[in-house]
This record gives structure tokens, sequence and C-alpha cells, in this order.
């Protein structure tokens, strides 16, 4: 599997990013499958104590994890408790960035295009200050793989035009490889988050990035 990674790394120098993505799509989607999930949530929480103390009050979009996803809801759990508004994504159409819907431990969810469970359509919109972002690989220049869509890239990109956010991967540290293929779309995160460690992204992060 690590040869098979490499190779599929190096592919952007030969085949272009998207090919060299579509390849190491499939070896991590694999790769993800066969990773342990034994109290991977709570790691999660942990670790995630690393990053700098969140501002009271400050909106936080997550997930609901899918398939073989790490269980990020103990985290946002954790910081529904500490009183952050919590807001789960909504796909509105292909090609467009997502919106974020207002979800809190209890709330009943809906099944939507793409697998995902989402807010019922009368929960309020929120904007995030900290996005949770999923994935199926990231390196530690901050670049990550994600499932072709482009819809956290289109929603980080149009956030970033306004203010300041902070977006941070979520996943398994088996999930790391040397270097993603990225094209010129692609958007850097400010922090990876994984079971093992939390990882901060360039020192001092990126200037639209509210955790310094």
């Amino acid at each position: 599997m690590t040869a098979d990674l490499t190779r599929a790394t190096d592919a952007p120098h030969a085949a272009g990013p998207d090919a060299a993505k579509r390849r190491l799509r499939q070896l991590m989607l694999t790769k993800r499958a066969g990773l342990s999930r034994l109290e991977a949530g709570g790691l999660l929480v942990q670790r995630f104590q690393s990053l700098p103390p969140l501002a009271p009050g400050l909106a936080v979009s997550g997930f609901w994890p899918i398939g073989d996803e790490i269980d990020v809801r103990p985290l946002l759990a954790a910081l529904d408790r500490r009183g952050h508004p919590i807001g789960l994504p909504v796909v509105i159409r292909r090609g467009e960035p997502l919106l974020f819907r207002r979800w809190q431990p209890g709330d009943t969810l809906v099944a939507a295009r793409f697998g995902l469970s989402v807010p019922a359509p009368e929960a309020p919109q929120i904007e995030p200050d900290l996005l949770l972002v999923p994935l199926l690989a990231f390196d530690r220049a901050g670049y990550r793989l994600g499932y072709g869509g482009g819809f956290y890239d289109r929603t980080l990109a149009q956030l970033r035009r306004h203010r300041r956010v902070t977006s941070v991967g979520v996943a398994f540290a088996g999930q790391e490889v040397p270097e993603v293929p990225r094209g010129e779309s692609d958007e850097r995160l400010d922090w990876v988050v994984t079971d093992a460690e939390a990882i901060r992204i360039g020192d001092p992060p990126g200037a639209h990035s509210l955790l310094r």
C-alpha cells in the first residue's frame, strides 16, 4: 500500500492532478476502510484541545460521518456543550458552495443527496467561523483529497473572500500521505486533527485563519 501511495502522489508530474487524484481516491477509500475505529472519536476530542482556545460563541460547522469516515460526533457534542453553535452541511446543487444549518444533539436529521444526513429544512442557517472538514487524504502542507465534488474548496474560497475563517481537516492518522495532488482551485487547510495529533499548517497559519 505504501508503494501504491507513493506512485499515486507522484502521478501529477506525469498525468496531471485530476488523474492522480482519481487514483489516490480509490487507494485511500480502501485504506481507510481498514483503519481501526476503536476510541477514535474520543481521541479526536482530546487532540482538538491542542488548538488555541475558541472564542465564546464561535460558530462551528461539522458533518455527519458517512461510511468509514472518522466519527466526529463526540467532538460536535463537546463543542455544543461549550456553547458553540453547530451547523451541518447541506448541498444545494452541484457547482455551488455548501450552506450550513443549525444542529444540536438530539435533533432529527433527514436523508439527503450524496448520502448526507442533514438538519430539517426549517433549521436556521448559520455561517461558520471554524469548519471541520472531512477528507480521504491529507499532507503536512495542508492539502486534502476530498471526494471530487469540490464543495469544500468552493465554500472555503467564498468565505475567505469576506472574512477570516479557520478550516480544520479531521481524519485518522493513517490517512496522511506524502503529498496530495492539487490543482489551482484547491484550498489549503489551517489545521489537521487526527486521532493521534493536531497539526498546525504553516507558522504562523494563513492570514485568513482565526486561530493564530
